[in-house]
């Protein structure tokens, strides 16, 4: 069967409850993953997502700040709960769907000095990557594991809009894209965007607000990822190609979230 995941900050579930219903009608994910839910789970909005035709939830809400949460069509198991965050955030939250296990994660942005000893946010973001490293390499390459979310690192030089000028700034400064080396290596991981849209391209999910036209000044960043294991790679590439996008017409549409969905597909 297919199944289409999808991953997406929406920076405000409740504030956003009408673009994720117009994308989920437009694309028809089986599984949404959604970071920056900025709500508590009672506060989460399910009817709206059972109108969606997404009734199985699992939330990892938090008071204003943060937040996980994955959608699904079809009826899940909780996934392996990893807990990474030493902060007690609400960043990550696991479900085993069609015996593929969803890892959803929400990875700290670093603040802004990309130094460990000067910046404990930026100490607390290496810590989270650690630790998600330590158990994807416990799971192994065989695993049918999927780490999808907001990473808040854009690994590659055409995954930035200025590799020159990012360097210096956190979400691609060599100590996280490193950090994110190590990550992938862990479990051999395949990142399915890439492996559709391969390098050189210029490929993004994030745009900031601060451009009046996010088009015309194309600053972007690609932070929003979808990975597999080898265990996956049958499933990731059965057409022959990997069937994987950002949709950017989404970071379009009237009071967008600054990041767009990001789908991948599967048959499993």
């Amino acid at each position: 069967m297919r199944l289409k995941i999808a991953t997406w900050n929406v920076n405000s579930v409740r504030l956003r409850v009408e673009h994720i219903a117009r994308f989920v009608a437009e694309q028809a994910p089986d599984v949404l993953c959604m970071q920056e839910i900025k709500c508590q789970e009672g506060e989460f909005p399910r009817e709206a997502f059972e109108a969606m035709g997404l009734p199985h939830l699992a939330i990892r809400g938090q008071k204003g700040w943060h937040g996980v949460a994955t959608a699904s069509r079809l009826p899940f198991e909780p996934g392996e709960d990893w807990v990474p965050c030493r902060e007690g955030h609400a960043r990550a939250v696991s479900v085993k769907v069609e015996g593929v296990e969803i890892q959803n994660f929400y990875v700290p942005a670093g603040g802004d000095i990309p130094d460990r000893a000067e910046n404990p946010k930026f100490d607390h973001k290496l810590d989270f990557l650690e630790r998600m490293t330590q158990r994807a390499a416990a799971m192994g390459p065989k695993a049918p594991l999927m780490i999808v979310g907001d990473l808040n690192v854009a690994p590659g030089e055409f995954d930035v809009w200025s590799h020159r000028q990012m360097l210096k700034v956190v979400s691609h400064t060599p100590i996280e894209v490193e950090a994110m080396g190590r990550l992938k290596a862990s479990a051999e991981f395949i990142d399915l965007v890439r492996a559709a849209t391969p390098e050189p391209e210029k490929l993004f999910s994030w745009w900031s607000y601060r451009a009046a036209d996010f088009r015309a000044s194309n600053r972007g960043l690609r932070l929003d990822h979808i990975w597999v294991t080898p265990g996956l790679k049958d499933a990731a590439f059965a057409t022959g190609a990997a069937i994987s996008r950002v949709h950017d017409d989404v970071r379009e549409w009237d009071r967008p979230s600054d990041h767009a969905p990001v789908t991948a597909e599967l048959v499993v």
